[in-house]
């Protein structure tokens, strides 16, 4: 497997997104249980049917692009061209030195988010990504060493991954969540996402309270016909609520809902691109 990887990571993007879009094609129809929550998350938001049609395909490209993401040579620049929108509030937010929380959603490609991130601003202001083991072993040390670049440093999901995120902030650095992660049982709270309870993380809004960071949405558009991916950042759709509810419960689910409804917004620009494959209403793990 690793050989087969590293021999995709060095074609061209154009012919990794067709391979991508046929591997997409051939999951959905292996797996019934996948078509069926594809479908259900999608039906949720309202996603029609040639926009699902279209999502099976994206998942399917987003899974080799990410092959091609990870492998490159340490220190290489990234192989395909990276377009960027909205990167004048990313600079004022690096001016203030207050530290920023840069939230994507499982849409588009997200992993290009964070190296061209490193790429542009991370000798300025490094990067720390929030991330969940695999796993297998195999994937797990892949992942482990494919994120780790100059400029870029990962965070695992856990109690020690989050002191090394609020530190990270504290230095006046940048982090990134994606805050429709699952997270394990008793760091999340049941918000609305696309009208049904999905368990979220509360961490992002605790983050960003605590250090007085500031927060920004940030995702990687994937261009068509492989001409590469733009990124995206934009303020949140809808800000922390000020001043938070007295109630410590009640307060955690106001800050989820609204990071929610702010990922909504960002999903609604581009449905196709989003993983509705992703099991967003599962109960959590253990932590």
């Amino acid at each position: 497997m690793p050989t087969l990887l590293r021999w995709l990571a060095r074609r061209p993007l154009r012919l990794l997104h067709a391979l991508g879009a046929a591997l997409g094609w051939l999951v959905w129809l292996l797996s019934p249980h996948y078509r069926r929550r594809l479908a259900a998350n999608a039906a949720l938001a309202g996603v029609g049917g040639r926009e699902r049609r279209a999502a099976v395909a994206e998942a399917g490209r987003m899974s080799l692009e990410t092959a091609r993401l990870w492998l490159r040579p340490p220190g290489a620049p990234l192989p395909d061209p990276v377009q960027w929108e909205g990167a004048a509030l990313l600079e004022q937010a690096l001016e203030s030195g207050r530290g920023v929380v840069l939230l994507t959603p499982h849409l588009g490609s997200f992993e290009v988010c964070a190296q061209a991130y490193a790429e542009r601003f991370g000798a300025r202001q490094p990067l720390t990504v929030l991330y969940r083991p695999a796993r297998s072993a195999l994937l797990r040390e892949l992942e482990e060493t494919a994120r780790a670049r100059p400029h870029l440093a990962t965070a695992p999901a856990t109690l020690a991954g989050v002191r090394q995120l609020l530190r990270a902030l504290r230095r006046g650095e940048t982090i990134g969540l994606l805050p429709d992660q699952v997270p394990p049982e008793g760091m999340g709270v049941w918000a609305p996402f696309f009208g049904c309870p999905a368990y979220t993380m509360t961490l992002a809004a605790r983050l960003l309270r605590q250090s007085g960071a500031r927060a920004l949405a940030i995702w990687g558009e994937r261009l068509p016909r492989g001409a590469g991916f733009r990124v995206r950042v934009s303020e949140l759709a809808e800000p922390l609520p000020e001043p938070p509810p007295a109630d410590e419960a009640a307060a955690a689910l106001a800050d989820a809902t609204a990071i929610n409804r702010s990922m909504e917004r960002l999903i609604a620009l581009a449905p196709a691109q989003y993983l509705w494959g992703y099991h967003r209403y599962k109960h959590p793990r253990q932590a």
